[in-house]
């Protein structure tokens, strides 16, 4: 197609130049303008710009006028993401564990055509966590969208599930054989993703991390099963209780701790736990969790200052916990 055919498109194109070209900081004039609408083929008067950047303001789209006469720029001011909520999701992006090197670039990239090239800079400034770990499946971002496409289709899913070994290399559960489920939600646990879901052959709710899914592809002939189950768990409650997302028996454990410890509480059980005064430096606090090591882990986190309590055969499983770690030293 002829560029003199574009004539009708000139609005888009002077709308798309503003967009990338031009913040409060960096405004451009008419001239500018007709400069970069001659570059793409497309012939101009001024009168026809001031026009066309009224049709733009009416439209909706926020360009403020600096200056006046024929000096006067233009710039877009307001637009669907601010600068520092740019920033926030660059941010978002970068620290993720979850998401690899390679589709964090990608991401990035795309978020920084949210705003105009000036401001992209200030994006590509933003703190980088050096080293950062990622994950090395690099097909975790289409898993996310197979299991979306699963749950709202209410179909089961198949895939398979894998461990690293000690070359790094893939080493599949089940020999290789598939898994099926009926897929509920995601869930982010301690900077991973996992999909929670109903085994039928189990009869049980059991959760996977995404990352370690591998081949999944929606059972087009197999309903999802299990919904009662599902809408007897409470995610946020069952977030809580895992620690770690690791499985185990749920029991409700008391815990001592003290008083400085009560905000690191407040961060894994919520501001609605019911705290309990233990004398002037102490305080115990009842919560349901899943015993595992992952949650031995935490409570040995804070050292002296923490204590389980009750029932007894959780410090028992505690002390036999810190006996086996210590025996390693």
């Amino acid at each position: 197609m002829a560029r003199s055919s574009y004539q009708k498109l000139k609005p888009l194109y002077i709308m798309n130049y503003l967009l990338q070209n031009t913040d409060a900081d960096h405004p451009v004039t008419v001239s500018q303008i007709i400069g970069y609408l001659d570059s793409q083929g497309i012939s101009a008067e001024r009168k026809s710009i001031y026009s066309d950047i009224e049709a733009l303001q009416y439209f909706g789209l926020d360009i403020v006028q600096a200056g006046s006469g024929r000096s006067c720029g233009y710039y877009v001011d307001h637009r669907n993401f601010e600068l520092p909520e740019l920033k926030l999701l660059v941010d978002s992006v970068q620290s993720s564990k979850f998401i690899t090197h390679k589709k964090t670039a990608s991401l990035i990239r795309k978020i920084e055509t949210l705003a105009s090239i000036h401001e992209a800079q200030l994006l590509n400034r933003q703190v980088f966590v050096k080293n950062r770990i990622k994950t090395m499946n690099e097909s975790i971002y289409y898993n996310v969208d197979e299991i979306h496409n699963g749950i709202s289709r209410n179909k089961k899913l198949r895939f398979l599930y894998f461990e690293y070994n000690v070359q790094k290399e893939r080493q599949y559960r089940r020999n290789g054989e598939y898994y099926v489920v009926s897929p509920f939600a995601l869930t982010w646990d301690d900077e991973n993703y996992y999909m929670v879901a109903y085994d039928s052959a189990a009869a049980m709710i059991k959760h996977y991390r995404v990352d370690k899914m591998e081949k999944i592809s929606i059972l087009e002939e197999e309903d999802r099963d299990g919904q009662e189950a599902y809408q007897a768990l409470d995610m946020a409650i069952y977030a809580r209780k895992t620690f770690g997302m690791f499985t185990g028996q749920e029991e409700s454990v008391v815990l001592r701790l003290e008083n400085h410890l009560v905000g690191a509480v407040l961060d894994r059980l919520g501001r609605d736990v019911f705290i309990v005064p233990d004398g002037p430096d102490h305080f115990t606090v009842r919560m349901d969790v899943v015993v595992s090591p992952q949650f031995f882990a935490w409570v040995s986190g804070f050292g002296s200052s923490a204590q389980i309590i009750g029932p007894q055969d959780v410090v028992a499983k505690m002390q036999e916990h810190i006996r086996s770690v210590a025996a390693l030293y």
